[in-house]
């Protein structure tokens, strides 16, 4: 049966994407491989908790100016990932502890608490815990 394996995010810059996804998130590094004929690396991480086969993101370097374009707007300024939580009130007090930017507040929905934030290149996720 086919799933998604993996999302890319295009980054700036390896190293910082990990220390904010790693460092500020609490997600967890999958894989980082340096990819010789390539040039690159093969950077995977998954939120904290996520099972292995859960699908990962992954962490593509831009390369060359329309990619280097699309850093923190991969959505067109819409809601890029939903991140899921069973503790919205614990997640959003320590993502806001740890710096990240919320630039919509929590509000309540018939689907559960949410909140926007964005990520250290402006792309916006929400932080979901759904409704039960």
């Amino acid at each position: 049966m086919p799933r998604l394996a993996h999302i890319a995010l295009i980054v700036r810059d390896y190293d910082e994407a990990l220390a904010f996804y790693i460092g500020k998130l609490g997600f967890t590094l999958v894989e980082d491989s340096y990819q010789p004929e390539q040039d690159k690396r093969w950077v995977t991480i998954r939120p904290p908790g996520a099972p292995e086969q859960a699908t990962t993101i992954l962490l593509a370097r831009a390369v060359g100016p329309e990619q280097e374009a699309a850093i923190g707007n991969q959505a067109a300024g819409r809601v890029f990932l939903f991140l899921a939580t069973d503790d919205f009130e614990r997640d959003f007090a320590a993502y806001t502890a740890a710096g990240i930017r919320f630039v919509r507040p929590p509000s309540a929905e018939p689907y559960g608490k949410v909140a926007v934030f964005e990520d250290l290149y402006g792309n916006r996720w929400d932080l979901i815990e759904p409704a039960s």
